[in-house]
């Protein structure tokens, strides 16, 4: 059990040292994407769809492109580091647009979740679609 224990701890290490800044948004993005696609299959369930292949292939090619917005925003921010060195400057953010590109994703993805668990029967606190709302729009208004 240490083993693992200290398998897992030097995973989360490293992925955290190379990541930085975006080191919580993508587990949390992980995370999300897991709960989300589980509480799908729950409620298709419930509203007496079928649950197939194709769709369920659709699911994973949507959270596989999810992956590949963080990873576009990545980019994006190398490249603005990159131009600003060769203009004489120095940017001191590190992943800004892939971490704002996973923080709206989450949010999505909350908000799925929360719609998931609403069609599965369960009564949800009203305060939660807005406060996951609220936050998608301010990080919208950030980005203008």
């Amino acid at each position: 059990m240490e083993k693992w224990k200290a398998a897992v701890i030097t995973i989360f290490a490293a992925l955290s040292a190379w990541l930085g800044v975006l080191a919580v948004p993508v587990l949390l993005l992980a995370a999300v994407n897991v709960i989300d696609y589980a509480t799908g299959l729950a409620a298709a369930k419930f509203r007496d769809q079928k649950i197939s292949s194709y769709k369920s292939f659709r699911g994973i090619a949507k959270k596989i492109s999810m992956w590949l917005l963080v990873a576009v925003g990545a980019i994006l921010d190398c490249l603005l580091a990159y131009a600003a060195q060769r203009a004489g400057t120095e940017l001191h953010f590190g992943f800004a647009v892939a971490s704002l590109a996973a923080v709206w994703l989450i949010c999505n993805e909350v908000i799925s979740i929360l719609e998931n668990i609403s069609d599965i029967g369960v009564a949800l606190p009203p305060f939660l679609m807005k406060i996951a709302s609220a936050l998608k729009s301010q990080v919208e208004s950030k980005i203008d």
